[in-house]
């Protein structure tokens, strides 16, 4: 986000309007979970949006928003990590790992994820060990994991079966 302060900061506005109390959780509870069919419509590649398989994760995404807890659990990861900036857990953690590590790294990107831009991912290189790989993958977004399932535990297969 400070490299590319912008366009990174539009990205992931939304872990800003995280931060502020109660609101977020009941976005992503509305209407029975809309929000989170809409997140996962607006960030996933337009292929996977019109795969056979996407209205299926998007109900079971949607209602397990629904359960007790999770909304606002899905929120902390993002609340911590801007709130941690100020406080000394948070620099401890910052020092900690700013560092490279001594093992290999993969990783995958998709293309077309519109919340971490390509330029931000790739500038993680710093941080990654010798003999790591840096994917991007075509036509996917947010979700390689979830769009291209097969690619994605093949190149993961591939890069394990080397290191």
């Amino acid at each position: 986000v400070r490299r590319h302060p912008r366009r990174q900061g539009r990205a992931v506005a939304h872990v800003f309007r995280s931060q502020l109390p109660v609101y977020p959780e009941r976005w992503l509870t509305k209407d029975r979970g809309a929000a989170v069919a809409g997140m996962l419509a607006a960030w996933g590649g337009p292929k996977w949006r019109v795969s056979p398989e996407f209205d299926e994760v998007a109900r079971r995404n949607r209602e397990a928003f629904l359960v007790p807890g999770v909304a606002h659990s899905s929120l902390e990861y993002h609340r911590w990590a801007v709130r941690s900036q100020l406080r000394g857990d948070g620099r401890r953690f910052a020092e900690a790992v700013d560092r490279t590590l001594d093992v290999p790294v993969l990783r995958l990107h998709g293309a077309l994820d519109p919340v971490m831009l390509e330029s931000t991912a790739s500038d993680s290189e710093y941080w990654t060990g010798a003999r790591s790989q840096y994917r991007v993958l075509p036509e996917l977004g947010h979700f390689p994991h979830q769009e291209a399932p097969t690619t994605t535990s093949g190149l993961i297969t591939d890069f394990l079966a080397k290191v």
